[in-house]
């Protein structure tokens, strides 16, 4: 009952309203950071209305986090968790508000990077060197002009690389960049940006890296830390290539994007402490060989309509190997993923304050494996079809703004090998979001948003052999969050401007997927059991001084987080009983959790100190001494200088990671490391 009354209220609201025509027109995104790139990416402003929790960092401030990866520095986010494998080359996953990696999407220049294999995107993959922009949305965007995939994640993580912006008179534009530091790190970058015409211009951007992956740690052992080990086995290197050309129409835009990357990289694995010292052994290997095309085009055909359309095509490859030297089991397989996906979106102003958008997106996932028998020999070669539509509206007034939004999807699994797959989805999925600013002259905005949201199982989960299992259902979430926006500028004083949000939110995912033993316990099959509630608090504070010369910009941020599991298991009767660990905290969500960033800018030089603090945890569902995880935290700190020169410009900057060398571990057993430094020198033509 309660879902047909939420599809009710949905289907009212789409006879009532959207967003600002105005906005719609010009492709604004409400509460986005507006950005004018010239040499740098330059924050100009951000509307009043952020109707929906929203995290940003863009030009300079992104650029002068010491991060080398977008992983990086959505560590700096409240409610964002980190799972990092260790060093450069571990895989790091991203977990938002305790909802798993599989509910956020990752999206790349406004299209979604996929992984039908396990649900996961490695966002280490993924540099700043060429990255403007960073978001992270719980929900969705306030912009509802966008694809039916846009609505169909619990919370989105986008990037959004430069965009060639050339001064007058100017046709080029280069940036070459060269890092050096610990763990025999290489790391060079090339960007050439060429305005073709008034119309055209391309960019092409180049990097590589290397690194050992080698850094000493400290092990716990009877007594106290003894630091006589080595990190082994964490070596990467890749090399990135992309190319793009954008365009303009008559009242819209265009452009299309090639991305390619490979690499390989050594996973050191864990660190376990045994009887006679710690298990360093591991040997794993894999290779990655990822390559993209996509496009998009946007236009405004009338001041009543616009469109947008956008397309991909996407093969990936994956070679992981265990070597019989570190396993029982060795291991060499291959994986070759593609996807195909298209998206024809539909905005309608009908009115100033009034709009409505139709989108509808086809995708098409395809996963085949070769490689050790073991675990390919019965597999069935997955295809994928899913259709999404998406009906959405906003009403916007002066101080009241609702949007609400019904997405569609349909999901069709079938076997090259004539294997039985998982029966076909019919999903329906509504989102109700309000904002209310009470004061006409205050810039206080109170807003909250209700959705319900699933994440389909992935294929591992469907068919991996023995562990696979065809009649999982989706898991489903929902989601609750109320808060405040408040923004002021200030004339004058040392304080020239303030931004504050709070929001406390609500989380039920229910029909978990997790994996459990069978009648032989050394065969695991996945299943629908799990029940978690989630309760959280996310805290972020922007000041921004001015102290004589010196510009002081500061971002803290905090989050609360309370994540129970809650699941029940039945017995081979069928009757429902309490596990070991009911109502504890999910494994890996700390309690407490924040950042805090600091820049001070004065004429050439620029100062950047951050700090980042993760509280206690623990590695598994039940909360016992024997799972507990330290807290840990990090301080780390840049210096920056500008050397112009008549046409050109060179930046050289040194970056001290970890200052007070603390020995810690994101993932147990998984050692990070320890006080670390890097030299980057950037010349800009």
């Amino acid at each position: 009952m309660k879902r047909i009354s939420v599809i009710s209220v949905l289907y009212i609201f789409l006879a009532f309203g959207t967003t600002n025509a105005q906005e719609a027109k010009k492709g604004q995104i409400p509460d986005s950071v507006r950005v004018l790139a010239i040499d740098e990416v330059t924050v100009l402003g951000r509307q009043n209305k952020a109707i929906v929790p929203a995290q940003i960092l863009s030009g300079e401030k992104l650029q002068r986090l010491n991060s080398h990866s977008v992983s990086d520095a959505l560590r700096y986010f409240s409610g964002v968790q980190i799972k990092d494998y260790g060093g450069i080359g571990g895989l790091k996953t991203v977990n938002i508000r305790s909802m798993g990696s599989q509910h956020v999407g990752v999206f790349y220049d406004g299209i979604q990077i996929g992984n039908a294999q396990n649900g996961t995107v490695d966002l280490g993959k993924f540099s700043l060197d060429n990255m403007e922009l960073v978001s992270v949305y719980n929900g969705q965007k306030s912009d509802i002009f966008q694809s039916a995939r846009d609505f169909a994640s619990a919370s989105a993580v986008y990037m959004v690389t430069r965009k060639p912006v050339f001064e007058s008179g100017r046709r080029n534009r280069f940036n070459v960049k060269l890092k050096g530091g610990s763990f025999d790190l290489i790391n060079a970058s090339a960007l050439w940006e060429h305005r073709i015409s008034e119309n055209l211009s391309s960019s092409a951007n180049i990097e590589y890296l290397n690194t050992s992956g080698k850094y000493k740690f400290r092990y716990h052992k009877d007594g106290g830390y003894d630091t006589t080990e080595v990190r082994r086995n964490g070596d990467v290197w890749f090399l990135r290539a992309e190319a793009a050309l954008f365009g303009k129409v008559k009242r819209g835009e265009w452009q299309a994007k090639g991305y390619f990357y490979n690499s390989e990289r050594g996973y050191p694995g864990a660190a376990v402490k045994k009887d006679y010292g710690i298990s360093l052994l591991n040997e794993d290997r894999q290779k990655d060989r990822n390559f993209f095309f996509q496009g998009s085009l946007r236009q405004e055909v009338t001041d009543f309509y616009s469109y947008k359309i956008q397309a991909k095509y996407a093969n990936d490859y994956m070679n992981y190997v265990m070597p019989p030297e570190s396993t029982v089991q060795p291991m060499d397989n291959h994986y070759w993923q593609q996807e195909v996906y298209i998206t024809a979106t539909n905005l309608f102003a009908f009115n100033p304050w009034w709009t409505a958008n139709l989108s509808t997106d086809f995708q098409w996932n395809k996963l085949d494996a070769d490689g050790t028998d073991m675990f390919n020999a019965h597999f069935i070669e997955p295809r994928r079809y899913t259709l999404l539509g998406a009906i959405a509206t906003s009403v916007n007034l002066k101080r009241f703004s609702v949007q609400a939004s019904l997405l569609y999807t349909y999901v069709h699994d079938r076997s090259t090998r004539r294997m039985e797959t998982a029966p076909d989805k019919n999903i329906f999925s509504p989102t109700v979001v309000a904002s209310y600013r009470p004061f006409e002259k205050i810039g206080l905005d109170i807003r909250a948003f209700y959705k319900e949201i699933f994440r389909m199982p992935t294929f591992n989960d469907l068919y991996y052999v023995q562990l696979g299992n065809r009649l999982l259902k989706p898991e489903y979430a929902t989601q609750y969050n109320v808060g405040i926006a408040y923004s002021k500028q200030f004339g004058k004083g040392v304080l020239s401007s303030l931004n504050l949000t709070v929001d406390a939110y609500y989380n039920e995912v229910r029909d978990k997927i997790i994996a459990t033993p069978t009648s032989n316990q050394l065969v695991w099959t996945m299943v629908n059991l799990g029940y978690v509630e989630i309760r959280g608090v996310d805290v972020t504070l922007n000041p921004n001084f001015k102290i004589g010369g010196i510009a002081l910009d500061a971002r803290l941020s905090y989050t609360f987080q309370k994540a129970q599991d809650f699941t029940k298991e039945k017995d081979e009767g069928w009757e429902e009983t309490v596990m070991d660990g009911y109502g504890d905290q999910i494994p890996y969500i700390p309690w407490h959790s924040g950042s805090a960033i600091l820049n001070a800018s004065y004429r050439k030089w620029d100062f950047n100190y951050s700090f980042i603090y993760t509280g206690e945890r623990y590695m598994l569902g039940n909360n016992t001494p024997a799972n507990y995880i330290q807290p840990w935290y990090t301080h780390d700190m840049s210096l920056s200088r500008n050397f112009p020169f008549k046409h050109a410009q060179l930046r050289i900057t040194a970056e001290v990671n970890n200052i007070f060398n603390q020995q810690y571990e994101v993932v147990k057993w998984y050692p990070m490391p320890g006080t670390n430094f890097k030299i980057i020198l950037s010349l800009t033509l």
